[in-house]
């Protein structure tokens, strides 16, 4: 038996091809003559079928797609129909036919909205794609068989659609507040910025005023009961060597554990100095000249070249978009970062440009302080608020009320909150004097306002009609008792 040469690549076998290889390549055994035969003619009864789909550049939310299926047939058509796949390919989800025979075409989606265009008869444009569209569809193509005109011959191609979204929104907040400021010990301060409704998701970097920020990187891990982040290293947060107070300059990020710990910071010791004046006094209180703590530090504190630290989280939402939560963590210097301007910017590919979103560090000044009622009477119901400072503030403040000189009505130390509320204020709280302590890690401030309490006229009024029953019953007694006397006499 003879070898039969392999025609060379490129080579087209026709239609006489079985001959010409008997002829020039020499003789074959019978078998696989009458394969060649088989084939030759199957491929004469059903014809050719190709699909090809041209792949798909990734496309924004909102834009038109047109999804084209190529196919080349020799053959009958019979139909075209699309398909969605999800699930990983279990479930395939009819989209649009064109059936042939009947030259019409109609949609399967369930929308009332018709969200689908034949253009031609193998191709379909979704306009205004969302999220949900992503994934990969297939195109089907059916012909008749040309042996028996009733069977029909399928051949399918698949493309993926890449559907991005832009992030629509993004934030920076500063975690773990309110709190207090420390003017002795340094604190962990962290800016969170948060960017959400990307896809893919988004990068996220800060800057300081307009310069971007050298970081180092760290990965987070997060407990199944919102525990601190982990920092992976035992590469502390600062380090610095000691001053000549013997003072150890350095704060470490991490506790014995390898978690970061929650700064516990004291209460600010007060040295006050004499601040701008605020408005006239109202006829019902006297409102104090604001006093702002010193900003003199230790000398521990001081750092022109602070270590910053950043990790980022992604979040998959249901709808396929990512939230990123960005964290920049670094020790905080009153001196320096009071007044800093930070920017968290966010990058994806479906923006032309950038998203920002910028906050300026700032401890609270000049607390706006207002009461009600204006003038308070014996058994009102008093409420002083703070409604404002003279600046930006960030981070929110922690509010603090005290008495001078004595407890609150309810009998407390201090309490909490922008207002402090009073109820059913007695004579006895007329000239006395409110501390509102204002803070945030970057500065407090101390403001002051007495109130005044004024005679009720509708309560004095009570109290001289009770006094005037009174004596009008001690008066009706005495008669009564006279009455009885002298029935007594006379009946003796």
């Amino acid at each position: 038996m003879v070898g039969i040469t392999q025609p060379r690549p490129g080579e087209h076998v026709n239609a006489n091809g079985v001959w010409d290889l008997l002829q020039n390549k020499g003789k074959m055994t019978v078998f696989s003559l009458c394969l060649l035969l088989c084939a030759d003619l199957l491929d004469l009864a059903v014809g050719y079928l190709t699909v090809t789909i041209e792949p798909l550049p990734p496309v924004v939310v909102g834009e038109t797609v047109t999804l084209k299926c190529n196919f080349k047939t020799d053959g009958r058509l019979r139909e075209i129909v699309w398909y969605r796949v999800t699930d990983g390919g279990t479930i395939k989800q009819k989209i649009f036919t064109y059936d042939a025979m009947f030259n019409t075409n109609y949609s399967h989606m369930e929308d009332y909205r018709r969200r689908e265009d034949l253009v031609y008869q193998s191709t379909v444009r979704l306009p205004e794609v969302r999220i949900s569209d992503n994934g990969p569809y297939e195109c089907h193509v059916g012909i008749y068989d040309r042996a028996t005109r009733e069977k029909v011959v399928l051949a399918s191609g698949n493309v993926f659609l890449t559907v991005m979204s832009p992030p629509n929104n993004i934030s920076v907040v500063a975690e773990n507040t309110p709190a207090p400021f420390s003017r002795y010990q340094a604190q962990n301060f962290t800016l969170v910025c948060t960017a959400k409704g990307g896809k893919p998701a988004p990068s996220v970097y800060f800057k300081r005023d307009g310069e971007l920020i050298e970081v180092i990187s760290y990965t987070q891990t997060s407990n199944e009961g919102g525990g601190a982040a982990g920092v992976r290293g035992a590469r502390p947060l600062i380090s610095r060597d000691l001053d000549d107070t013997k003072l150890q300059r350095s704060l470490s990020l991490l506790d014995p554990e390898g978690r970061v710990p929650r700064v516990h910071t004291e209460t600010p010791q007060r040295v006050h100095t004499q601040g701008q004046q605020a408005n006239e006094p109202s006829p019902a209180t006297e409102v104090i000249p604001e006093t702002v703590v010193s900003r003199e530090f230790p000398r521990w504190v001081h750092s022109t070249d602070p270590l910053y630290y950043f990790s980022h989280t992604n979040i998959p939402q249901s709808d396929g978009s990512v939230v990123v939560q960005a964290r920049l963590t670094w020790t905080l210097n009153p001196q320096l970062d009071n007044d800093a301007l930070f920017s968290c910017e966010v990058k994806h590919p479906a923006l032309s440009m950038p998203m920002q979103t910028e906050v300026t560090l700032s401890a609270p000044k000049g607390p706006k302080i207002f009461m009600t009622p204006t003038r308070a009477k014996v058994g009102d119901t008093v409420r002083i608020t703070v409604q404002g400072f003279q600046n930006e503030v960030f981070p929110e403040p922690l509010y603090t009320w005290t008495r001078v000189g004595g407890r609150l009505l309810d009998g407390s130390a201090e309490r909490d909150g922008k207002e402090l509320i009073l109820e059913r204020v007695p004579a006895e709280l007329n000239g006395s004097m409110y501390r509102c302590t204002a803070q945030n890690p970057l500065g407090s401030t101390d403001t002051h306002t007495r109130l005044i309490v004024f005679e009720n006229p509708s309560m004095m009024k009570n109290t001289q009609n009770q006094n005037n029953g009174a004596s009008r019953l001690d008066v009706l007694g005495l008669t009564w008792m006279a009455l009885v006397l002298t029935v007594t006499v006379e009946l003796t």
